[in-house]
C-alpha cells in the first residue's frame, strides 16, 4: 500500500513537472515568432519604414494610417501670438471741390505706403456732386492716416470699427501645421512602397491634404492682408447751394403742370364714379313721383 503512494505521488510531480516545462517553453517562443498585434497597427505611428516592412502581403490602401490634426494646447501658442486687429473706418466729408478732395485722399492713401482701392465721382438728381474713395494703408498709420483725412473738410459723421480675429488666426496656424505633418509622414511612407495601388492610395491622400492646407492658407493670407492693412472709405459731398437748386428747371415746372392736370381729372373721375348711382337712383325717384302725381292730377 506504502509502495502504491510512493507510485502515485511520483507521477504527479512527473505531471507537474511536464506541464511547467511546456509552459514556460511555450511563454518563451511568443516574443520570438509571434506577434499580438500583427500588420500596420504593430508599428509606431511615425515610423514608416517599420510600417512598410511590416506590412508583408497586405494592402497599403486599406492600412495606410491617416495623420490626425494635432491640436493646439490651451493657452499655450495663443498666448505667444500677438493680438491680431482688423481696422476699419467709414467717414463722410463736406469739402469745397469733390474731385480735388478725392484725388487729396488717393494721394494721402499712397504717400502712407497704401493703396487706393476704389474711385468714384458723379453727380447726384440735383445735379450736386459726390464723391467716394477707399484706400488701405499700414495697420500702423491707421490713426495719422483717419486724421489726415479728417482735415480735408468739415465731418459729417464717422465711425470705426476693430475686429479681433486672434482666436482664428491661431485655429488656422495650427490647421497649416498639422497638414503640412500629414504630408511630410505620407511622404515618408511613399518612399517605402513598393507596389502600384499602394502608391496610388498614398498620393491620393497627400492630393486630399494637399487641397486643405492650399485652402488653409489662403485663408491665413486674407488674415494676414487684412490686419497688416487698414481700409479707409471716404464718403464726400459739397455743401448744398443757398436757395436750394439755383436757376428755374423749365421742363420740371411743365411735368410738374402735366402731373397736376391728371391729378385733377384723377380726382373727377372718381367723383363722377362715386355720386353716379346716386344720381341714377335720384332720377328713378323723381320718375316715379311724377308718373304717380300725374295719374292723381287725371280728368275727374
Amino acid at each position: 500500500m506504502q509502495k502504491k503512494s510512493l507510485v502515485i505521488i511520483a507521477v504527479c510531480i512527473a505531471v507537474i513537472v511536464a506541464i511547467a516545462g511546456v509552459i514556460l517553453l511555450w511563454g518563451g517562443s511568443i516574443p520570438q515568432h509571434t506577434s499580438l498585434i500583427s500588420g500596420p497597427a504593430a508599428v509606431e505611428y511615425g515610423d514608416a519604414q517599420a510600417w512598410s516592412s511590416s506590412r508583408a502581403d497586405t494592402s497599403l490602401a486599406g492600412y495606410a494610417p491617416v495623420p490626425a490634426a494635432v491640436p493646439t494646447p490651451a493657452g499655450g501658442a495663443a498666448q505667444t501670438v500677438d493680438t491680431k486687429i482688423i481696422r476699419t473706418a467709414d467717414i463722410t466729408l463736406e469739402v469745397s471741390n469733390v474731385t480735388a478732395a478725392a484725388a487729396t485722399v488717393a494721394a494721402i492713401g499712397t504717400g502712407a505706403g497704401g493703396s487706393v482701392s476704389t474711385t468714384t465721382i458723379g453727380t447726384d438728381y440735383t445735379g450736386q456732386p459726390y464723391g467716394s474713395v477707399v484706400i488701405r494703408i499700414p495697420a500702423a498709420k491707421f490713426d495719422s492716416t483717419l486724421s489726415g483725412v479728417q482735415a480735408l473738410g468739415t465731418v459729417k459723421s464717422i465711425s470705426t470699427q476693430g475686429q479681433d480675429v486672434t482666436e482664428e488666426y491661431v485655429d488656422v496656424q495650427a490647421q497649416i501645421t498639422a497638414y503640412e505633418n500629414q504630408i511630410a509622414q505620407y511622404n515618408q511612407i511613399m518612399k517605402n512602397a513598393t507596389q502600384v495601388e499602394d502608391v496610388l492610395a498614398v498620393q491620393q491622400q497627400i492630393d486630399t491634404v494637399q487641397t486643405n492646407l492650399d485652402r488653409v492658407n489662403g485663408r491665413m493670407k486674407y488674415l494676414n492682408s487684412q490686419v497688416d492693412y487698414s481700409t479707409i472709405s471716404v464718403s464726400l459731398q459739397e455743401p448744398a447751394p443757398v436757395g436750394g437748386t439755383q436757376g428755374h428747371d423749365f421742363v420740371a415746372a411743365i411735368n410738374e403742370g402735366i402731373a397736376g392736370f391728371f391729378g385733377v381729372i384723377d380726382a373727377i373721375i372718381v367723383l363722377v364714379i362715386s355720386v353716379l348711382p346716386l344720381v341714377i337712383i335720384g332720377c328713378i325717384a323723381y320718375t316715379g313721383y311724377r308718373i304717380l302725381k300725374g295719374k292723381k292730377l287725371g280728368p275727374l
